[in-house]
């Protein structure tokens, strides 16, 4: 079978195809035959280097997969041949809060990932997948979905009528604006383009900000809040955006801090915070229970998870590429099965 890996610390251009044998099969686990992959901006950061990542090897690189059933291991019945179903970011943690030994050897990082056409995981480390979804769209669930599920409704607890503020149009911010409209949230989305604002106000957002043409954007958000600010904020960008979300928050608000597409450098006042019994929250994805939340949800309201662009898997460089550039809205996914 075909498998990529990636050197991290090495570039995209260390991201390299390979024929591989395929890994034998233990006592409960399952051989999955992958059909798509999504990209998260944290196999960005594997490749130059900024997450830890296989040590002095080669990494299989990514996270998020949907695949099918092909082989069951001895033990191993808790799914029949032929289902579909996700990969879990952290195949250790099933439930509960997170821990240091339940979240060890996440996928694409620690332990070999998923960008290969077949894997060998844990019964436990997969969650099944809504019917309606696509292959491409069901590859989103993993990391971006499970993401937005636990900073809106388990870090937040977000209820509605409450209000977030989302910025960009990224996989984890779009996921965020369906997951928030299908629960009955107000939503304001950020971005640097009218066309994505378009997009967004398509999918359902209450307001949009171009934070180009106001780059006082906590100060938009309080206007369009009546001052009191927002219930919770879905910060993706790092330096430069924390000090502005955590202004936008309401009162007893919470921002939830996901990634740092700018870095993670920045400053903020510590008074904002007490002031306003605000709270920061580090959302690190989310257990296989979130992942199944989320899956039944999506199922109920029949949400389309947005995939901007599918790539073949010999592609995968030019997916990785295109994701870097940051035009993307929503998901980039790479095909792996026909």
């Amino acid at each position: 079978m075909k498998a990529y890996r990636i050197r991290a610390g090495r570039g995209i251009d260390s991201l390299a195809l390979a024929e591989e044998a395929p890994a034998p099969l233990g006592a409960g686990q399952v051989r999955l035959r992958v059909r798509a992959v999504s990209l998260n901006f944290r196999d960005l950061m594997v490749a130059d280097g900024r997450y830890p990542a296989g040590g002095d090897r080669a990494v299989i690189p990514a996270s998020d997969a949907v695949a099918e059933v092909i082989e069951l291991g001895p033990g191993a019945t808790r799914w029949a041949l032929g289902d579909r179903v996700a990969t879990s970011f952290f195949p250790h943690w099933h439930a509960g809060a997170a821990s240091a030994h339940a979240t060890r050897e996440p996928f694409g990082a620690d332990a070999d990932g998923v960008l290969a056409e077949q894997i060998v995981v844990s019964q436990e480390s997969v969650f099944a997948v809504p019917a309606h979804l696509d292959d491409a769209q069901a590859a989103t669930l993993t990391c971006a979905g499970v993401t937005a599920w636990n900073a809106l409704f388990v870090e937040a607890g977000l209820r509605p009528g409450q209000s977030v503020l989302l910025l960009g149009t990224g996989g984890v911010s779009i996921w965020g604006l369906q997951l928030a409209k299908a629960a009955g949230l107000r939503a304001i989305v950020t971005s640097s383009s009218d066309a994505k604002l378009e997009r967004a106000r398509a999918l359902g957002a209450d307001e949009t900000i171009n934070y180009r043409s106001h780059p006082e954007w906590q100060d938009e958000v309080l206007r369009l809040t009546a001052g009191d600010g927002v219930d919770a904020v879905l910060e993706v960008g790092g330096a430069g955006t924390l000090a502005r979300s955590l202004r936008a928050a309401a009162m007893n608000g919470t921002v939830a801090i996901i990634g740092g597409v700018s870095g993670f450098a920045g400053e903020f006042d510590p008074f904002a915070l007490i002031m306003g019994a605000k709270r920061l929250s580090g959302i690190y994805v989310g257990s296989r229970g979130m992942g199944e939340d989320l899956a039944r949800f999506v199922g109920v309201n029949r949400i389309a998870p947005v995939v901007d662009r599918m790539f073949a898997f010999e592609q995968a460089g030019e997916a990785y590429r295109y994701l870097e550039s940051g035009s993307h809205f929503g998901k980039v996914v790479i095909r792996v099965g026909g």
